[in-house]
């Protein structure tokens, strides 16, 4: 398996751990206001991790090892980065909504990174 296989399959079961407990906790406090920032974490902390570990294992080699490193860096950002300021939001400080936006932007680059790999997987080799 690649590294960077590994390294992806590593992270997600660390962030569903933190979702699942997250989640009992909102169901046993019945304050469901972080409902989507738990949902969030789960979507893009373990199966987007998931399917980027998953794909990387499967390509065979195919694609960019640095974009692949790439992609796991700034999508491993975006997550680090969104949740805890999307629980600040939903909180009530709206104020603090403009900050979240690098962390945006990186689960879309994280997201892009990605289709260029899928893209190169796709390319007949030479």
């Amino acid at each position: 398996m690649p590294k960077v296989s590994l390294a992806f399959f590593t992270v997600a079961p660390i962030y569903v751990l933190i979702g699942m407990f997250w989640g009992v906790y909102v169901g046993v406090t019945d304050d469901h206001v972080m409902a989507p920032a738990h949902a969030d974490l789960n979507l893009l902390g373990f199966v987007q991790m998931s399917v980027f570990g998953a794909f990387y294992a499967l390509a065979n080699g195919r694609y960019s090892d640095r974009l692949a490193w790439i992609n796991f860096w700034v999508s491993n950002f975006a997550v680090v980065w969104m949740i805890p300021i999307l629980v600040v939001i939903l909180r009530g400080d709206t104020a603090i909504a403009p900050v979240i936006s690098p962390g945006e932007l990186a689960a879309i680059a994280g997201i892009l990174i990605f289709l260029i790999n899928v893209l190169k997987v796709r390319k007949p080799a030479d």
